[in-house]
């Protein structure tokens, strides 16, 4: 039985037995509505005003019963309450049990510090990709917001070791200091460059200030949203055809045309082929616009006869469905 069927039921049982007194008392004593009303209600509620009339015998034993019913309905109100308070506490604590299991599950994933507008905007973008996402918010107030957009996710100090480690930091791949303040994202990626020292760091910076100060701390990328957000709007401004492409080549909205990068494994078949050799563009309809080298070069527009390497990051155009089967003919390991 559900919580809205139990308070029905309650709602159905406490009529009932009001009305029950009512006519009982009419009957048995011969009494008008209101005082069989009256009557029927100190008893039940177990007030223990006068009795509006003096009872007789029969009346008395019907009053013992009814106020037996009576305590018998709040102990019954008592129970669904105490029950519906326990249910939730024992969801409340299961549920997080099962979500610090999956946390420690994981290998390989994002951690993301921060789900203000900027890490709920990107947590959304890299569970377009995987599921494989931890947030650390201190803020309890989004608890309600995380479970709704069905995140894993841990409250508290984003740079309390302890909290990282709960997190799965040293066997994650990817951590995002999102935080609010420069201070915070500094701290935070000083502590998780000493709990893991192969973790890639991209962290925010509110001003150019501190981007040195986040690279020193172990950052590999830092970011500044104003200046993001500034070279997007004059790139639409002054290169607006060349704007709406990348939107749509970027995004994950449409099946039409996509970018992607795609890492080319050591035991990959297309290792030490040329471009020309390797059916990419014949068999996927693929364009490739530029190779990555290990070293960090970049190839762009590579020539036909530029050999694809061991760990080269090939990033090639096309349509989603043909980028989905290239990527698993490279990598066919990649789950």
């Amino acid at each position: 039985m559900n919580k809205l069927q139990q308070i029905i039921l309650a709602i159905l049982f406490s009529w009932v037995i009001f009305f029950i007194g009512i006519g009982g008392y009419m009957i048995i004593e011969k009494w008008n509505f209101l005082d069989s009303a009256y009557m029927t209600a100190i008893t039940v509620t177990t007030v223990g005003f006068m009795e509006v009339h003096p009872t007789s015998n029969a009346g008395r034993i019907f009053t013992i019963f009814l106020l037996f019913a009576g305590v018998g309905y709040f102990f019954y109100i008592a129970g669904v309450i105490i029950q519906s308070i326990i249910e939730g506490e024992i969801q409340s604590i299961l549920g997080r049990k099962r979500l610090d299991k999956k946390i420690r599950k994981l290998k390989n994933h994002y951690i993301v510090c921060g789900y203000g507008r900027i890490g709920s905007v990107l947590c959304q973008l890299i569970r377009d990709e995987t599921k494989d996402v931890v947030v650390v918010e201190k803020n309890a107030d989004l608890i309600l917001q995380l479970e709704k957009d069905k995140a894993h996710y841990l409250i508290g100090e984003a740079s309390d070791e302890e909290l990282l480690e709960k997190a799965g930091i040293v066997n994650a791949s990817f951590l995002v200091a999102a935080l609010g303040s420069d201070v915070a994202n500094v701290f935070l990626v000083l502590t998780a460059r000493q709990l893991n020292p192969d973790i890639f760091i991209m962290a925010r910076a509110s001003s150019p200030d501190v981007r040195k100060k986040l690279i020193v701390a172990g950052a590999n990328i830092v970011e500044s949203p104003y200046d993001t957000g500034a070279v997007s709007m004059g790139l639409k401004l002054l290169r607006p055809s060349v704007s709406s492409f990348l939107d749509v080549a970027l995004s994950r909205k449409r099946e039409s045309i996509q970018i992607e990068e795609i890492f080319v494994p050591k035991e990959s078949k297309y290792t030490n082929i040329a471009l020309k050799n390797s059916g990419i563009r014949q068999d996927f309809n693929l364009i490739i616009i530029s190779i990555k080298k290990a070293s960090g070069e970049m190839l762009f527009n590579p020539h036909f006869e530029t050999l694809i390497e061991p760990k080269d990051t090939v990033i090639v155009m096309g349509k989603s469905p043909d980028l989905r089967r290239f990527s698993k003919e490279i990598n066919p390991d990649k789950k």
